[in-house]
């Protein structure tokens, strides 16, 4: 009777030890796909400045020459016009 409650206490105790290890999941890296948020002043939203975003930047900047410096650079007048054409022109997905 001894040697069954024994037994039984290492099962359990084994089990015990081993759930949390097994219920542990492995963090995923999430992915940088929001890199900064960009608050629209003249439309009142946010933007998520991301590579997409950096994608329709350097479309409009050869569509607009006189925008030579990353956008953090520029006034806020430029970044009016911007937002303006984003909102214009929006992603084709």
């Amino acid at each position: 009777m001894f040697r069954a409650y024994r037994y039984i206490a290492l099962v359990l105790l084994t089990a015990a030890l081993a759930t949390p290890v097994a219920m542990m999941a492995v963090p995923v890296p999430q992915e940088a796909k929001v890199q900064v948020r960009v608050y629209d002043k003249s439309h009142k939203d946010y933007h998520n400045w991301d590579d997409n975003e950096d994608r329709a930047y350097a479309q409009f900047r050869r569509s607009h020459p006189t925008f030579s410096v990353t956008f953090g650079k520029t006034s806020s007048k430029q970044q009016s016009t911007y937002w303006n054409w984003r909102h214009a022109n929006p992603d084709k997905n």
